[in-house]
């Protein structure tokens, strides 16, 4: 992995994860199944990482999630109840106990005044509790977005697992 940043980061949830004996599921939007590459690139990383969801787009956020029409429809899928269902559907739809989920406008198009270009909402979760979202709005071009995006994505997952141990 060319990325120094997030290999360590990748490493340090691995090892954290693997101490609670927790495997973990992505499902992702804007990075593309970039958060599962950062997470492959470790050596040992099958003993961790359980699977990946790539719904790029909102049906199939409904088909492969089961995230609720309702919510894509409500809220959008750049939103926190979105990314909320995504966790949920994750770990509902593998063998994980833990699952991360992103979804946002990485440019250079597609923002909206109320969503601009770098809004990315996340979602982490353990299993049978409720999942806990943010939003974030990273400056750059569509790599930087989708790159700090894989980036936060870790680091909260890495945070969240630390504190269940």
């Amino acid at each position: 992995m060319a990325d120094k940043r997030l290999y360590e980061l990748a490493v340090e949830v691995g090892a954290a994860l693997k101490a609670c004996g927790f495997t973990l599921a992505t499902a992702e939007s804007c990075t593309g199944g970039w958060i599962g590459e950062a997470v492959t690139a470790v050596p040992g990383s099958s003993e961790w990482y359980e699977r990946g969801f790539i719904t790029y787009t909102n049906v199939a956020k409904c088909e492969m999630l089961g995230v609720p029409a309702g919510t894509l429809q409500k809220f959008g899928a750049v939103s926190e109840e979105t990314v909320k269902a995504m966790v949920a559907g994750a770990l509902a739809h593998s063998h994980a106990q833990v699952a991360v989920a992103v979804s946002g406008v990485a440019g250079p198009a597609g923002g909206t005044p109320a969503k601009p270009v770098g809004t990315v909402c996340i979602a982490w979760g353990l299993k049978g509790s409720a999942p806990m979202a943010e939003t974030r709005h990273f400056a750059g071009d569509r790599e930087a977005v989708r790159r700090h995006t894989v980036e936060r994505s870790l680091a909260g997952l890495l945070a969240l697992v630390e504190q269940d141990k």
